[in-house]
């Protein structure tokens, strides 16, 4: 993350996110496969990388290998395999939708996972229970703990969407986009931008 300033002089935190260039590798039809999308490749592969399926599937579509392949529909127009597209459907000022997957966090103890406040050494002469969850369940009935209690476990690694992210900025020769505020995913990972 970074930050910028706006025409009022206020500090906005924000994120740069490379976007580009995307390659449609693949136009799925609705005679063909039953819907209709836009197969989009980003980022560049070695051949020796690659798996034989794949080479045949990029040398269809004219393309180099790709790194990360992602079906999308909704464009304003119409494209077809080989085509190139680049920041120019994003406009500045307008909002997106951003999904990704957030940090994985590992084994993390209830305090962590779900806010709880623990005991603090204040009540009922507790000693070592500091950060623990405290009773789960009833003793004879229902003798067992009920689904979905909060407790520990892992945390994190998770498939997140986060709505209504501002373009600030757009650097086209660079391929970069400037979002306001937070996106999902630790450094280099891949995330998907929707409008």
């Amino acid at each position: 993350m970074t930050s910028l300033y706006d025409e009022s002089g206020k500090m906005v935190a924000c994120t740069v996110i490379e976007a580009g260039p995307c390659v449609v590798t693949q136009v799925k039809t609705v005679e063909s496969d039953g819907y209709h999308a836009y197969q989009l490749g980003f980022g560049e592969r070695k051949e020796k990388h690659t798996s034989q399926p794949l080479k045949g599937h990029f040398k269809k579509s004219g393309t180099t290998p790709k790194r990360k392949l992602v079906e999308f529909d909704g464009f304003a127009q119409e494209y077809k395999a080989g085509d190139v597209i680049d920041l120019g459907i994003f406009t500045e000022g307008e909002f997106v939708d951003i999904i990704g997957t957030s940090k994985g966090k590992g084994f993390q103890g209830v305090v962590r996972r779900h806010g709880f406040g623990g005991v603090g050494e204040s009540t009922h002469g507790q000693h070592n229970r500091l950060r623990a969850p405290g009773s789960l369940g009833a003793s004879s009935f229902p003798s067992r703990v009920f689904k979905g209690m909060r407790m520990a476990g892992r945390m994190g690694g998770k498939g997140v969407k986060v709505q209504n992210l501002q373009v600030l900025k757009i650097h086209n020769e660079q391929n970069l986009l400037v979002i306001r505020g937070s996106v999902p995913g630790a450094k280099g990972s891949y995330i998907l931008i929707e409008k």
